[in-house]
């Protein structure tokens, strides 16, 4: 809620074109505020990139297709066994080699749920942080 806020407040300034909150819903149990700061995005134009359950859904998007339901701790497990690391820290040469396929993947679950009118924050697992890169590089929608 706390970044939300802080987005709201810095989007009125003139000088900002767009204002992006990058957060993650931390399943089986969600931040206590989510549905109010989603609200509050909306109402102030602050644009979303949610992954559900974790951020660590969208690296593990970088190597193979998740659809199946995860937990935060089994995404987590995965994101790591996927690209050998042990901690938090990951290697960004790698992961920006393969944001196309992490896009093209984060797309594909976004049309599977629309189609299933599966809806947040039942969509696990999602991803829309690939609308915050393709806010950044357009063009990598057409490569």
């Amino acid at each position: 809620m706390t970044l939300v806020q802080r987005a709201a407040a810095r989007s009125e300034d003139d000088e900002v074109d767009e204002c992006w909150c990058v957060f993650d819903v931390e399943w089986p149990q969600n931040h206590p505020r989510l549905a109010e700061a989603i609200r509050l995005a909306t109402v102030h134009n602050i644009r979303l990139a949610i992954s559900n359950p974790c951020f660590e859904l969208w690296l593990t998007l970088h190597f193979e297709e998740q659809t199946a339901f995860l937990t935060t701790v089994e995404a987590e497990r995965r994101s790591r066994r996927l690209d050998g690391r042990s901690g938090k820290r990951i290697d960004g040469a790698r992961y920006v080699e393969l944001r196309r396929i992490a896009a093209r993947r984060a797309a594909a679950l976004s049309h599977r749920h629309a189609r299933n009118q599966t809806s947040f924050p039942k969509d696990n697992p999602s991803s829309t942080f690939y609308e915050l890169l393709l806010a950044i590089e357009p063009d990598l929608k057409d490569r």
